[in-house]
């Protein structure tokens, strides 16, 4: 794949929230968020990665860690006219091989639909989280 044209981002500032608003439409799970709460996200998470095509944000993904010991990794999103090209294998390295990332020991994500995707980074599929889910996951 030829990422040229692409621009990757690690800071907050790079995404509006409308922008990732408009990512979410295309994930079952992210149609029920609002600007507002997209924006207090945006501000409350540790760091987050975009990539841009041309100006219009095709990529995303947010992190929430101490920087030390733990990561927990939220919100993958390519654009589906983006998808199947090597975007997202590129957005996960860029993540993973950030210096603020590379050395964190655990990192954990929530995301078993992406699980074939992600295994070839290492992540493993297993039982046993203990989730407090206070609404249905499309909600939140």
């Amino acid at each position: 794949m030829d990422l040229s044209e692409y621009t990757f981002y690690d800071n907050r500032l790079a995404v509006a929230p409308w922008e990732v608003k408009a990512l979410y439409r295309f994930i079952w799970w992210g149609k029920s968020r609002t600007d507002e709460g997209i924006a207090r996200m945006l501000q409350e998470s540790s760091m987050c990665f975009s990539v841009r095509y041309k100006g219009e944000l095709v990529g995303f993904c947010r992190l929430l860690t101490d920087f030390v010991y733990r990561a927990s990794l939220w919100d993958i999103i390519i654009h589906p006219d983006h998808q199947g090209q090597g975007l997202g294998t590129a957005l996960m390295n860029y993540v993973l091989e950030h210096p603020a990332v590379k050395d964190i020991p655990l990192i954990i994500t929530y995301v078993s639909d992406l699980y074939p995707f992600l295994e070839k980074w290492g992540f493993k599929q297993l039982p046993g989280a203990v989730l407090l889910l206070r609404s249905p996951i499309e909600y939140s």
